[in-house]
């Protein structure tokens, strides 16, 4: 009976599900030489409420593995110092600005000829500026963040496409007052220094001297980086921005510390194991049945997206003076819709600003380019997950 009990625990029949699937799967792609991020998205798909629903809350494991990006983000930032990063923020701004109207008129431009009614032309254009944070970063090896300037650039680019997206995201959710979120959005603009200012003296006068004076003992430090981790994310929410910006802050404050390396060797394995979750649950999430209504429409929008995000951001960043090749990788590992835009779409549906057609053309225009994105970056640039030899970088 107590083994029933056990079998039937919903957690961990879960997990099983998850990771075994996981494990078959990602053999499988192996041997067909696919990227395992399109396995992940697949297996979620297939044992999601809408085909097997052997997996029947994603958004439970969504949550979990939204863990993932959080510490994504805590290790790029442990590996940019405030001196390096603020340059960059300076000439992302331009390139981010100029990308992000260009997309969403012609996501809106697109949306509109496809008859779809004004404010979610609107919001479709919107949802679609954004790249993704998982797939620009996760598939970025860390050789290329500490030797040249690509990952740099990536980083720098999509903090200010997030900081936008908080922006859209806040928004939606004060459209059933109808009030403007003034007062939101100037906490808004003072919670970046704020949070920069007293996570760079908390990590100077409290959390190093803790750390020199226990450095001898490993598990005390790798608790500490998470504990830091979470307590930075869940500040910079607390103040209304995403817990995905406060771990980033937390990661910069440390970046200065010789302490910052060993951080981030230690926490790789955790964080790969909420991003599976994150995948999975992306796949997951989404209902098949819709598919017959929406699926010309997301294949044009995905089509606009994969031709012309990387060819615009090669040409925006060429005339900032970058080298013909730097500008062509950047374009193409940016050339995808963002996790954001699920976000979007979802709560843009639950709030009644679009309908379901248009909510769930952002989700499969999101996850179609997923798939072919990550497909292209894994077998033209070094990643970690190549299928190539001599593409794996780690």
């Amino acid at each position: 009976m107590a083994g029933m009990e056990m079998h039937n625990d919903p957690l961990i029949y879960t997990l099983f599900l998850i990771f075994s699937g996981a494990a078959l799967v990602a053999t499988l792609a192996l041997y067909a030489r696919q990227a395992l991020l399109v396995a992940y998205i697949l297996l979620g798909v297939l044992l999601g409420p809408s085909v097997s629903g052997l997996v029947d809350d994603p958004l439970l494991i969504k949550d979990i593995g939204s863990v993932g990006i959080m510490f994504l983000l805590f290790l790029l930032g442990l590996n940019m110092p405030p001196a390096k990063l603020l340059p960059l923020l300076k000439e992302a701004t331009w390139v981010t600005g100029c990308s992000s109207l260009a997309f969403a008129a012609s996501g809106f431009v697109l949306a509109w000829l496809l008859g779809f009614a004004l404010l979610e032309s609107v919001l479709i254009g919107v949802a679609v500026t954004f790249s993704s944070t998982i797939i620009g970063l996760k598939l970025l090896p860390d050789t290329v963040l500490h030797h040249r300037r690509t990952g740099e650039i990536i980083i720098s680019i999509l903090l200010v496409q997030d900081v936008i997206a908080i922006i859209v995201l806040l928004l939606l959710q004060v459209t059933d007052s109808g009030d403007l979120p003034f007062g939101n959005l100037l906490l808004l603009a003072a919670s970046l220094p704020t949070i920069f200012g007293l996570s760079y003296a908390l990590a100077r006068f409290v959390l190093m001297p803790l750390i020199a004076r226990f450095d001898q003992i490993q598990e005390y430090i790798f608790l500490m980086a998470i504990g830091w981790c979470l307590g930075i994310s869940e500040l910079a929410a607390s103040l209304g921005l995403s817990h995905e910006i406060g771990a980033f802050i937390a990661g910069v404050a440390l970046a200065t510390h010789p302490i910052s390396l060993f951080i981030s060797e230690r926490l790789k394995p955790l964080r790969d194991f909420f991003l599976i979750l994150f995948f999975f649950s992306i796949g997951a999430g989404f209902d098949i049945g819709m598919l017959g209504e929406i699926v010309v429409p997301a294949l044009l929008l995905s089509a606009l997206i994969l031709l012309g995000k990387p060819l615009l951001f090669r040409f925006l960043l060429r005339h900032s003076g970058e080298s013909s090749g730097r500008a062509s990788e950047v374009g193409v590992r940016l050339g995808q819709i963002s996790e954001f835009s699920l976000l979007i779409a979802v709560l843009a549906l639950q709030q009644s600003v679009i309908g379901e057609q248009a909510s769930y053309l952002i989700q499969l225009s999101t996850l179609i380019t997923f798939m072919v994105s990550s497909y292209v970056i894994v077998r033209r640039y070094p990643t970690p997950i190549a299928v190539s030899d001599r593409l794996r970088r780690n």
